[in-house]
């Protein structure tokens, strides 16, 4: 069960070379996505490349991918629970399978897979529950006993003696981690280089609706018209849907994570827990990354509660003894839009020819290839994409909610 992975050794540049120029806006696009961040910068490249549609604009208040795609913690993967989740998460990894070829732009995407630990025997037969499903899904997962677990991650603390053993852990091989700036800087040139324009410091402060439909929007550089308008705001849709007449059940919370100095390669692969909630890899350079569960209230502070920190390191001590001599480095706060079913919302809004992409929570990150797709099949045809089908928004009004709370063990 030994994980044959093994990490190259890279030099990161200090500043990657930007092949593509800083736009300033035209009066009229055929498309305007709102949000210079991952999702939106890969629905400007979809469109473009899937759809030939390049007279694009992407709209970002402040720079590009500074929000969410700044504050995340790198994690890939697609091993979810139900049919929905397990379809639109593994179309994404296929996608990140081959998107450094695809773009021209490397993003150190690493797939030295993802495990989940179980600590009590209701967490056991959860995880399995979750192995089983994913086997059904065609989704690649392992079941790992403990002594399987340490084989992969010999620095895990599996003794029985402590107060969250590891009683086993699901493994999904394929998962594993990209460098969350540079997949941004990829979809910007790789986008920008097929004639899409990114304005950056132009900021939505509302909409041009003629009709029922959607003519434009007003921003801080002055109004820009367009046929169709996209909202790929994350931690903001709900702000933006107010602003074009209509609610969405979104709310936004502080999302933390931490990095430690840099460290000797220790571990060489992703580990999650849900009992004790926390979730660690080692990046490319050394330092670990570290993050939990959001905050318990609702705020656009990009920063967050101490407890929860102090929560998260007192769970990564005592799984991985290792780590209690390790300095914290830095910590942040992104700002993450949840649904009520903690799944995303894509697809038509009630102002035609206005569409929406939000609510991934904590799985944003990984979703970023596969959203940005199914976002752009979604514009240009003017109906969702049979991935996006069942995160239509008038499922809250159905019912048929897609309940990945309790399912995702840890939603990362």
């Amino acid at each position: 069960m030994a994980n044959t992975h093994r990490r190259r050794t890279v030099e990161l540049p200090e500043h990657p070379e930007f092949l593509w120029a800083n736009a300033s806006p035209k009066k009229s696009y055929d498309v305007i996505i709102i949000g210079g961040g991952g999702h939106g910068l890969a629905t400007a490249y979809y469109l473009a490349k899937n759809h030939g549609i390049t007279n694009v604009a992407v709209l970002e208040k402040g720079w590009l991918a500074g929000g969410n795609m700044a504050r995340n913690t790198t994690i890939i993967r697609s091993n979810y629970l139900w049919d929905e989740s397990a379809n639109i998460y593994d179309h994404s990894l296929k996608l990140w399978e081959t998107l450094q070829e695809d773009v021209g732009y490397e993003m150190f995407f690493s797939q030295r897979g993802v495990m989940t630990l179980a600590h009590s025997v209701s967490d056991v037969r959860s995880k399995q529950r979750n192995f089983y499903a994913n086997h059904v899904n065609a989704v690649d997962s392992q079941w790992l006993t403990p002594e399987e677990v340490v084989e992969i991650a010999p620095i895990v603390n599996i003794s029985q003696d402590i107060r969250y053993p590891v009683m086993g852990a699901t493994y999904q091989p394929r998962g594993g981690i990209a460098k969350h700036d540079w997949v941004a800087w990829g979809y910007a040139k790789a986008a920008s280089n097929m004639g899409v324009d990114i304005i950056q410091g132009c900021e939505v402060t509302g909409f041009n609706i003629q009709n029922g439909k959607v003519m434009g929007v007003e921003t801080n550089l002055g109004p820009i018209a367009a046929n169709k308008v996209g909202m790929v705001a994350a931690g903001h849709t709900s702000v933006l849907a107010e602003k074009a007449g209509f609610d969405v059940p979104l709310q936004s919370r502080p999302l933390q994570a931490l990095v430690s100095e840099l460290l000797e390669q220790v571990l060489d692969t992703v580990i999650m827990s849900g009992a004790v909630h926390v979730y660690v890899s080692q990046a490319h350079k050394g330092e670990l990354v570290m993050g939990a569960g959001t905050d318990s209230y609702n705020s656009y502070a990009q920063r967050g509660g101490f407890h929860v920190i102090e929560h998260q390191l007192a769970a990564a001590v005592e799984l991985f003894p290792i780590f209690e001599r390790a300095h914290l480095l830095r910590t942040w706060g992104g700002i993450v839009d949840i649904a009520p079913d903690a799944s995303p919302i894509i697809g038509l809004t009630p102002v035609e020819n206005l569409f929406i992409n939000a609510g991934w929570g904590t799985g944003g990150f990984k979703a970023t290839p596969g959203s940005g797709w199914v976002m752009a099949a979604t514009i240009a045809n003017g109906e969702p994409d049979a991935l996006a089908q069942p995160y239509a928004l008038d499922r809250f009004v159905s019912g048929h909610l897609i309940d990945e709370h309790g399912a995702a063990g840890v939603a990362h």
